[in-house]
């Protein structure tokens, strides 16, 4: 089915972090990055695998699954960089190893929550339509609902974000319109239609472009503190199926 289609996964992950090694800390005896690393590699529609870090710890574990590396230079691996700067860099090294993909499966390091089905089934929505330029796995967030989120004011009065003049909006969570939140576990993005379209994308990751597809998934969080470590030990426990 994607035999007209190149399909290349990029771990991403630096080094520079709040939590010091986070992305290769132990997790269940392996570190944090095998099992989105592992989760790609199971996806048999993936053909090539690359990671990105500034970091030799994080390469040479990803080594070992059998990842290329990339070494990223020091200034992508900022606090403040961007993840795009990260993978243009990363677009270019893959070029010159004769790796030019049309579909691009970024994995986050940091978050193992990723099941391999739901990589799969990212790819197969761009494979199907390729005007999609990017499909994102999703979450439903009633709570944090943007109806229900406030700023506030010049004057120090909290205000809402949107202008309800003549509407009444519920006080119930389950009345209002889906909210969906995108995760941070990876994005499958349909390079043409995505990070080389002309067309500016929606913000804030205006890279993954206009015409995005969910992939629904019913948990994610990323890794930032030991408490996390041992939230995603126990979610594996109980969903870790390669």
């Amino acid at each position: 089915m994607n035999k007209n289609f190149k399909i290349a996964a990029l771990l991403t992950g630096r080094g520079n972090n709040t939590l010091r090694d986070k992305n290769i800390l132990p997790v269940l005896g392996k570190p944090l990055l095998y099992y989105p690393g592992i989760a790609a590699k199971s996806c048999n529609l993936i053909t090539d695998f690359y990671c990105s870090s500034d970091d030799d710890k994080i390469l040479v574990e990803a080594g070992k699954i059998g990842y290329k590396q990339i070494k990223r230079p020091s200034e992508l691996a900022l606090p403040t960089s961007q993840h795009i700067d990260a993978i243009f860099h990363a677009l270019g090294v893959m070029k010159q190893d004769n790796c030019e993909p049309d579909i691009l499966v970024v994995l986050m390091a940091n978050n193992a929550i990723t099941k391999t089905e739901w990589i799969e089934e990212s790819i197969r929505i761009i494979i199907n339509d390729n005007s999609v330029s990017a499909a994102v796995p999703c979450m439903e967030e009633q709570d944090k609902h943007p109806y229900r989120s406030k700023r506030i004011s010049e004057d120090g009065f909290l205000q809402t974000w949107f202008d309800f003049s003549g509407k009444q909006i519920s006080t119930n969570r389950q009345d209002l319109p889906k909210n969906y939140i995108l995760c941070h576990n990876f994005w499958t993005l349909n390079v043409k239609e995505s990070i080389k379209s002309i067309e500016t994308g929606q913000q804030p990751w205006t890279f993954m472009g206009n015409r995005i597809k969910p992939v629904i998934v019913e948990d994610s969080f990323d890794v930032h503190d030991w408490d996390d470590i041992k939230k995603t030990e126990n979610w594996l426990k109980t969903n870790w199926i390669c």
